[in-house]
């Protein structure tokens, strides 16, 4: 079962992705002085990633004090880095979850059964306190369904 508001998401190491360049950081050492939004989509160019994150752009989620935003996807770091810049914002940073253990980790991978072979994490998105505490959870239980960007923002501004 996904992790929900009052637990303490596992540190995990993957490639965080600024657009540039990569380099393994734990989840730890990422956040920021209030703590951070993890953002999980199956894969950075999918339709719903793209229609996302640009969402993201508009409200200005790269600008929060102090609380960085990552996205989690199974996609590579040379695809993470060119997300990235497509999105044109330096604030974002990705990890890439090539292999899927921060989704695992966080118990929201799922099969795919139009795509033979391949698992990848239920769209999420955890607002966490510098101690890696989940101040706000969601999961949506279908492939489509936006974020609750309202709620998040919320959650972001009471760290």
């Amino acid at each position: 079962m996904p992790p929900t508001a009052g637990e303490t998401v596992a540190d995990f190491d993957a490639l965080l992705c600024d657009g540039e360049t990569f380099r393994s950081t734990a989840l730890s050492d990422a956040l920021g002085a209030r703590g951070g939004v993890v953002v999980c989509t199956g894969f950075a160019f999918s339709a719903i990633a793209q229609n996302w994150w640009k969402r993201f752009v508009r409200a200005g989620w790269d600008e929060f004090e102090d609380v960085p935003v990552f996205g989690v996807s199974r996609d590579g770091p040379y695809a993470q880095n060119e997300f990235l810049r497509w999105l044109d914002r330096p604030g974002f940073r990705f990890f890439a979850d090539v292999n899927g253990t921060v989704s695992e980790s966080l118990d929201l991978l799922a099969d795919r059964s139009h795509m033979a072979g391949v698992s990848t994490p239920w769209r999420s998105a955890f607002v966490l306190d510098p101690d890696r505490e989940i101040t706000y959870a969601f999961v949506a239980d279908d492939w489509i369904s936006p974020l609750p960007r309202e709620e998040i923002e919320t959650a972001v501004a009471d760290l």
